[in-house]
């Protein structure tokens, strides 16, 4: 039964919005984002209905993947406090359903783009489909404190495929792109691991703090943004982007490796509100935003 919202909106069935929120809209709104950039930044150009359509298939292909990734986990998602309001831990949704959505869905989007791109950035989505569900969510996760190093490539694709599907080929900047989604995951994810690491131990999940512990974690948090910062900034000496993009990822990730500084150099107390984490894990999102839209920016209005 529909319920009403606040401001006097119509509001979509409750089984609707559960269906939505399986598709974990605040990941997908970056993964659209990247894949966008990486579109508009490829060379030559491409007709806006084949265009939407190329980015709505990998914004469906997303869905699906997080709602596969919440059918698998929904045993897990019930014991952490950050997930547990979710609509099959929370019981307003059936597995089967979700499952069943979640395959569909992706199905879907591999269809979609195979008729409004090619059958390179298909197969693209495809790969990026299961590795996240396979061989991230099933086989890394629950195993090594590794799975979200190894696992980040499944969220690096997007800029890449968004490429393949303007130009049916790969080429040195989306590869630098994807790379840089790879090497800003674990610092990303892991100053996030680190103010929610009850929830990690609760669901006996092996993330980096529970099984290496903090000190461990956050030396890498460190290395990992100093290698980040090396591999934003290469496409601009290496001749690949300009000035505009250049001196925005210096900028940006200075900032980003002092903020990272900051978090690897510190100790932790009873009580500790863990503000310089989240301030990296606040930051590392807007980073990303801002680093791909200079990548559009400096290819459409270089210096």
């Amino acid at each position: 039964m529909a319920q009403s919202l606040t401001h006097g909106a119509t509001a979509l069935p409750a089984d609707w919005r559960d269906l939505f929120a399986l598709t974990k809209p605040r990941v997908m709104s970056l993964v659209v984002f990247t894949a966008l950039c990486g579109l508009l930044a490829a060379p030559g150009s491409v007709h806006p209905v084949l265009a939407f359509s190329s980015i709505l298939a990998i914004a469906l292909g997303a869905g699906a993947s997080g709602a596969l990734n919440q059918w698998y986990e929904a045993g897990l998602d019930a014991k952490m406090k950050r997930t547990a309001g979710r609509p099959l831990p929370a019981g307003r949704l059936d597995p089967q359903t979700a499952l069943q959505f979640g395959v569909g869905l992706a199905a879907f989007s591999v269809f979609l783009m195979l008729f409004a791109a090619n059958w390179q950035a298909a197969a693209l989505l495809t790969v990026s489909i299961l590795f996240y569900v396979f061989v991230y969510t099933m086989w890394l996760k629950p195993r090594t404190p590794q799975n979200i190093v190894i696992g980040g490539a499944a969220g690096a694709f997007p800029p890449l495929i968004g490429w393949v599907a303007a130009t049916g080929s790969v080429a040195p900047l989306p590869v630098l792109l994807f790379l840089l989604i790879f090497l800003w995951t674990p610092p990303h994810f892991w100053a996030l691991a680190l103010f929610v690491r009850s929830d990690y131990a609760a669901a006996g999940i092996p993330m980096m703090p529970v099984v290496a512990g903090e000190t461990s974690t956050r030396r890498q948090i460190l290395f990992y943004a100093v290698i980040m910062a090396i591999g934003a900034i290469a496409p601009w000496p290496l001749g690949y982007a300009g000035a505009l993009y250049g001196w925005t990822a210096a900028l940006l990730s200075a900032v980003f490796v002092a903020l990272s500084v900051q978090v690897g150099t510190r100790t932790t107390g009873e009580g500790d509100l863990m503000q310089p984490e989240k301030r990296l894990f606040a930051f590392s999102i807007a980073y990303l935003f801002i680093l791909f839209g200079a990548v559009v920016a400096d290819h459409w209005f270089p210096l």
